[in-house]
Formats: structure tokens, sequence, C-alpha cells
């Protein structure tokens, strides 16, 4: 068996000035946030905060008609500042920003950011935690990632030899055209993967996952050709989804807990669920794929997620 290939990356003669920017991509930020349903009574950090008091919801102080116009004017300003934190038009917002409520225990509100500089993506961490909203909600998962161009991604050449391989004589004006059309569709595609839009959908999921790396299935011992093989196969049948789920594979080997992070948006939820579950028939997932925990949403403003959450009434 061929020694397996290991992917190329530029020599250290072409040195460049040390950066925490990207240099051909984005930072990705997944933060996810729990109500805290012990928030009650005084709060902890009276600089943090205007209200006074800090409930599970500021709908009290926003509707009851007992307390203090001053109290009530607070409870908005606080609203008014978490969504503006959270709006991906304001000055100083991450390029990439939406937010979501989550379904089931696992969380109630998520924050996706992407941006070429960590820090923008850090900042906004930090400005939720410290804003007068912010002791409601706990960070219960986050995870770490960048965008990556996939090295199974093929290159004008290897597409070139994949059409000779299933018979296409490059002779022909069909091979041409073929080749040409693949070169303006990888330029998209490119673009897409390193500063991928954000679809008008509404509905979210994440997971992260790894390759396995078990004596009998070990994905990191296997040559590049096998490998390319079955990716190739695992990419087919995602793209039979155009127009229906949208996915964006980031990577995090070495900067947080597993090698992938994989973020879907569907038209419609039984989208997800049939594209997750079409592709653990493909071999590179039913031998290789190993899944973290999965995070299903739906998108949302932020003034929305605070009512559909019953931080805000209706």
């Amino acid at each position: 068996m061929n020694a397996p290939a290991r992917p190329t990356h530029p020599g250290a003669a072409a040195a460049t000035p040390p950066t925490v920017m990207m240099r051909d991509g984005w930072h990705c930020l997944h933060l996810y946030y729990r109500i805290r349903s012990d928030v009650q009574g005084a709060n902890p950090n009276p600089q943090r905060s205007t209200l006074g008091t800090l409930t599970r919801s500021v709908q009290g102080l926003l509707f009851d008609k007992s307390r203090s116009t001053d109290a009530k004017s607070g409870a908005a300003e606080a609203v008014q500042e978490f969504c503006q934190l959270l709006d991906p038009q304001r000055p100083g917002a991450p390029t990439r920003l939406c937010t979501s409520v989550v379904m089931g225990h696992k969380a109630d509100l998520a924050v996706l950011a992407m941006d070429e500089n960590p820090l923008v993506l850090d900042s906004l961490k930090h400005a939720i935690r410290d804003s007068r909203l912010g002791s409601l909600f706990e960070l219960v998962y986050s995870y770490v990632s960048i965008t990556e161009i996939s090295e199974y991604v093929p290159t004008l050449e290897q597409y070139g030899d994949r059409l000779k391989a299933e018979g296409n004589d490059p002779a022909s004006p069909t091979y041409a055209a073929k080749l040409k059309m693949y070169e303006d569709r990888e330029v998209i595609m490119r673009k897409q993967r390193l500063f991928p839009d954000f679809p008008d959908w509404p509905v979210l999921c994440f997971y992260p996952m790894n390759k396995a790396r078990h004596p009998h299935a070990n994905w990191y011992t296997l040559p590049y050709s096998q490998r390319m093989e079955m990716m190739t196969e695992h990419g087919k049948s995602g793209m039979k989804f155009g127009g229906r789920v949208m996915q964006v594979i980031t990577a995090s080997t070495g900067l947080d807990d597993w090698e992938w992070g994989v973020t879907l948006w569907g038209k419609e939820p039984a989208f997800i669920k049939e594209i997750v579950y079409t592709m653990r028939f493909d071999e590179a997932s039913a031998n290789y794929g190993e899944f973290g925990p999965f995070y299903l949403s739906y998108i949302m403003t932020p003034d929305a997620a605070l009512r559909q959450l019953k931080v805000l009434a209706d």
C-alpha cells in the first residue's frame, strides 16, 4: 500500500511577519448560551446593570405598571444594548454575524460569527458577558475554527485527470468545455469556502467531527488516492442537496477539541435530517466519521430571539 500523502504547505523560505490575522480566510466562533434560572434578586455586579434587580426576564420591568419610569427605561436600554451588540450591521461588528434560538436542553441562544481578526470575535464574547443583560446568559459551549479549502477539492489538473478516467477524450470539445466549467466554478467555490455568505434560510445546525484513528479504521494511514476517492463520493452526496442545504466546513485541528466544525443552513428542518442521514452511508462517514454533539437552532433577529426566549414579552 502506498504511504499516506501529507498535505503540502508553504515553506519557511516564504517568511512573513507574525500575525493573528487570517491571510486567506476567516476565523470562526460558535457561542452557545443558556438562560440562567438562578439569577433572581440582586445583580452580583451592579456596575454591569442599571436594572437594579435582574430576574430571568426583563419583561416585568418593561411591562409592570408598578415599576418606576427609570427602572423601565433602564430595562429598555439594556435590551437595546444587547440587540445592538448582535446586530450584524453595526459599526465594528464581525464580518459575518447571526443569532439563533436553540432547540432542546443544551442551550437557548446561539451566536455565530466570522472575521479575519480573532480578537474581533473575542471582543464580541466579552461584550456579551459585560452587557447589562449579560448576567442572564451562561456560556455553555463554544467552538473555535477557521475557514479552509479542503485538500480534497480537486485542482484543475486533478479534475482533468478525473474526466479522462471517466472516458472523456482530452482532445474533444466536450472535455474542454467541462474543464472550463469547472475552472469557473472553482473560483466561486473557493470564495464561498473561505469567505462564506450566510444564506437567508431559517434553519441552522452545527456539529464537530473527527476522522477515525482506530487500529482497523485509521483515516490517516490511508493513501491520499483512497481518501480522495471517498471524499469525492461524499461530496457528490452533498451536492444533491444544492438549493436545500448549504454547508461550511471549518478546520479546527489544533484549535479546538475536534478536527472540523460542520455548519449547515437549511431551507426546512427536514432537509438537515435528510442530508446528514444520506451522507452517513458514504464510506468516508460510515467507516471513518466520528461526530460530536448536534446543535439545531432557528435563525432570528436578536429582538425576535429575546421574545422567543421570553426575555421580552410579545
